[in-house]
């Protein structure tokens, strides 16, 4: 068994589960998910959104994650009945704070020290999973869309799957061709940002204040023209593109005022219309949605409004929980690395050749 661990760009908490893989499937043991302490998820978000930082701060910030990790495994285990002996590897993506796959110097900065996390549970760990695909030339991003082939590749008619955390990505599973798969900018981390600014709520359940307002389109018209929905794939995002201080921008380029239940539903409008231009070209099939923004039921009727060919559905409807899809594809990719078999898709990253992810983090 293995143990995936996730937190994303929503910084909504830490996602774990315990699963098995075996011919193109995943039993899902247990789930769970823990909240970010409040210190913790402050810093966070102020590095992530460029906040001027020191080399202190950020060894405290990378110790401080790796033991908040280690003590979610160590709570999961004993809450779940396992010992640290039931688990082969712990796969841990760590908290991005900076992902800047181009230039003439690309890097992507996952914290979370996995030399405590192994210590600390007794588990080998296996992190660091984008910067091999980095040096081989790729985007380090997106890499679940290889799990999403392993769980949903054996179709005759195209799958999309969507996963919509803070940033929204897209794995394009069409028969008899190469996977592609990118990040299509926005999900949730805008709308999430706005609403805790002005209703002083983490989300937006259910879209509810974005249903009391009304889309500007000329604003969404504006938001649309950013140069990251025109670039080509491969091409992967993150807070530090889409923050609070791009919005703030483009309100500020606005000529109009607008109500803050307005730009909330422009905000969910620009998620879903990001994503649907990416898909209207394509021969239509079934659009598989995970990730926090699938329980968002006015996102997902904006999904199917923009998206009339188009079957939309949760990953649910195929057998796989939504809330556990990128913690068990992080789970996997450990399988990966201890078996020695690639965990990128070169088609998707841009990488020169397949390799295997992950620095392994022995407990002793």
């Amino acid at each position: 068994m293995y143990i995936g661990i996730m937190s994303g760009t929503s910084l909504d908490g830490i996602d774990l589960v315990v699963a098995d893989f075996e011919n193109h499937s995943a039993q899902l043991h247990h789930q769970a998910m823990y909240p970010f302490p409040e210190e913790l998820k402050s810093k966070l978000i102020a590095l992530s959104q460029g906040a001027p930082v020191t080399l202190q701060e950020i060894g405290t910030i990378d110790h401080f994650l790796g033991k908040t990790y280690a003590s979610a495994v160590n709570r999961f285990l004993n809450e779940t009945g396992r010992s640290h002996q039931d688990i082969t590897a712990i796969g841990c993506h760590g908290q991005t704070v900076f992902h800047q796959p181009d230039g003439p110097m690309p890097f992507t900065m996952q914290l979370g020290d996995a030399n405590l996390i192994a210590a600390l549970t007794g588990i080998t760990t296996v992190a660091d999973f984008r910067r091999k695909d980095m040096a081989l030339g790729g985007q380090g991003a997106p890499l679940v869309p290889a799990f999403h082939r392993y769980l949903f590749g054996e179709s005759h008619q195209t799958r999309v799957v969507l996963n919509i955390g803070g940033i929204a990505n897209i794995s394009v599973l069409a028969p008899n061709a190469p996977v592609s798969g990118y990040d299509t900018g926005p999900g949730n981390m805008l709308m999430d940002s706005w609403i805790l600014q002005h209703q002083q709520q983490p989300y937006d359940k259910n879209g509810a204040w974005a249903a009391t307002g009304s889309v500007n389109t000329a604003l969404l018209s504006q938001m649309l023209e950013d140069e990251y929905f025109e670039l080509s794939a491969p091409k992967s995002t993150g807070r530090e593109r889409f923050h609070q201080g791009w919005l703030t921008q483009q309100l500020a380029l606005f000529v109009h005022a607008v109500s803050p239940e307005d730009v909330q539903a422009t905000l969910l409008a620009l998620t879903a219309q990001s994503i649907a231009n990416e898909l209207n070209n394509d021969d239509a099939g079934e659009l598989l949605v995970c990730g926090g923004g699938a329980k968002n039921t006015a996102l997902m009727s904006a999904l199917q409004n923009a998206l009339p060919r188009w079957q939309v559905m949760p990953t649910d409807k195929k057998g796989v929980e939504g809330d556990s899809l990128e913690a068990l594809a992080f789970a996997w990719l450990a399988r990966q690395a201890l078996n020695g078999e690639p965990g990128n898709l070169p088609e998707v990253t841009g990488a020169s050749r397949q390799c295997r992810l992950g620095a392994i983090y022995f407990p002793d």
